[in-house]
């Protein structure tokens, strides 16, 4: 009986003493994120090798990079195309998306109008990525969206023409065999390899009820192609050769950019009632601006951005919610942007500037021959460097005189223009990571790959 109690009193002395413990206030789970990068900030600042030449070279390619991607790229490719997103995103309907991009449509119709689609916008993997953000956002499937999202940077036909004029037709062909079937083969293996969440997908897309259509669907063809065109034609490249169909398009590039948007105005006006004075007063001003500063397009093209978006900000109803749609890709996407131009310029440099933390005598020295190795090495160069629209071309011709293998030189031509550290970043924040990764690891398998083929053959 004396042991029962003795027993019975122990108990009761720890559920006492376990009672008067407190709950730690430290919520570790919280915590740690936040501390690991307070740490590791705190470690980098403080290892900072500022005292290497080498070092601080890098940095002032990182920030040269980064200040001639906003000179290039802000202004005339990623502005027109976060409006472009934005638009999408309002005014593109869902059941519109559903019908020729969603996980249920048929395979050919999906894939076809996604690889076309991306390929007539001709644009970097950086520009192309507001674009895929509004198609994904309204309902477009993985594979389809993956299809656009490669074939936009890579299926560029005056890149291919190039390729082939400067580099060799053979490498011309190549590029363009191996961008076309990549955006396909690419966007099905996604699709196979999430099967089960595509599946998902087009259950519930079945149970949706159909959204209200404001604007039929040739309104919207003729309001976007307006749109593609004033980015197109801002965008376009020159040409290598002074004299040619492409030269000439570029010498009237301006021109061509302004009609449309001056077309983009008339639409505003007719379909989105905005007060046709504001259209022509910003016209007239963009015009004045470019008379008086012909030689610096980007001062009148600037006040057009800063006007036309006036125009949707004092108007009262759809044009705002289109304002603040592209809002919100502008403050997902542009972050990310920077800052993976930032740490792609301080790890490699500029295309045409000096080197990075890697020297380039590594890469030169890696992608020799046509060796498993060099090809690979290749791809992962090409899928992490920023290659803006056209300068892999002469960067490429450098290399291959330097000692870089025909095979090599392929696995980057497919690997670079639709991958880069920045693209990367993006693709996480819409996609997420394993997703990311994935779509990734299949351009860089593939081209390294497409690169061992074409070497062995030529």
């Amino acid at each position: 009986m004396a042991r029962v109690d003795a027993t019975s009193t122990n108990v009761s002395l720890d559920q006492v003493q376990t009672a008067g413990e407190e709950e730690s206030q430290i919520q570790w789970s919280e915590i740690w994120k936040p501390l690991a990068l307070i740490v590791i900030s705190f470690l980098i600042l403080f290892w900072l090798p500022i005292e290497s030449p080498r070092f601080r070279r890098a940095v002032l390619e990182s920030l040269a990079l980064a200040k001639w991607y906003a000179q290039e790229h802000v202004l005339l490719c990623l502005v027109p195309a976060f409006f472009i997103a934005g638009a999408i995103s309002c005014f593109v309907s869902q059941a519109a998306v559903m019908k020729y991009l969603g996980a249920g449509a048929k395979k050919v119709l999906a894939y076809g109008v996604a690889s076309v689609s991306g390929s007539i916008l001709a644009v970097c993997s950086c520009t192309v990525l507001p674009l895929f953000a509004g198609i994904w956002k309204r309902g477009a499937g993985l594979g389809p969206a993956i299809a656009f999202l490669y074939s936009g940077p890579a299926i560029n036909v005056l890149a291919i023409v190039l390729t082939a004029r400067i580099l060799g037709l053979p490498l011309g062909i190549a590029r363009a065999v191996g961008a076309i079937s990549f955006s396909i083969v690419i966007g099905l293996l996604m699709h196979l390899v999430f099967h089960k969440e595509e599946q998902a997908k087009a259950a519930a897309a079945l149970h949706m009820p159909a959204p209200e259509v404001e604007r039929p669907l040739w309104q919207n063809v003729i309001y976007f192609a307006s749109m593609v065109g004033v980015l197109i034609f801002a965008t376009w490249g020159k040409s290598s050769s002074p004299i040619g169909f492409w030269n000439a398009v570029y010498n009237m590039k301006w021109y061509i950019c302004g009609a449309f948007a001056l077309f983009l105005g008339y639409l505003l006006v007719q379909w989105f009632h905005v007060k046709a004075y504001k259209i022509v007063l910003s016209a007239i001003a963009v015009a004045a601006l470019a008379w008086l500063f012909p030689h610096e397009p980007l001062i009148a093209f600037s006040a057009g951005i800063v006007l036309f978006t006036v125009c949707l900000v004092t108007t009262r109803g759809e044009t705002e919610t289109w304002y603040l749609s592209t809002w919100d890709f502008t403050k997902q996407i542009t972050p990310l942007l920077f800052g993976g131009v930032l740490v792609a310029g301080l790890l490699l440099g500029r295309p045409e500037g000096a080197e990075g933390l890697i020297p380039s005598r590594w890469v030169s020295d890696l992608v020799g021959g046509n060796s498993l190795e060099a090809n690979f090495f290749a791809a992962v160069v090409g899928a992490f460097m920023y290659f803006a629209t056209l300068t892999e071309v002469p960067i490429l011709q450098g290399l291959i005189g330097a000692g870089m293998g025909k095979g090599p030189a392929l696995a980057l031509l497919l690997a670079g223009p639709a991958l880069s550290l920045p693209n990367m970043l993006v693709i996480r924040s819409v996609l997420g990571t394993w997703k990311t990764v994935v779509y990734v690891t299949l351009v860089v398998v593939m081209s390294t790959a497409a690169g061992l083929i074409f070497g062995a053959s030529f």
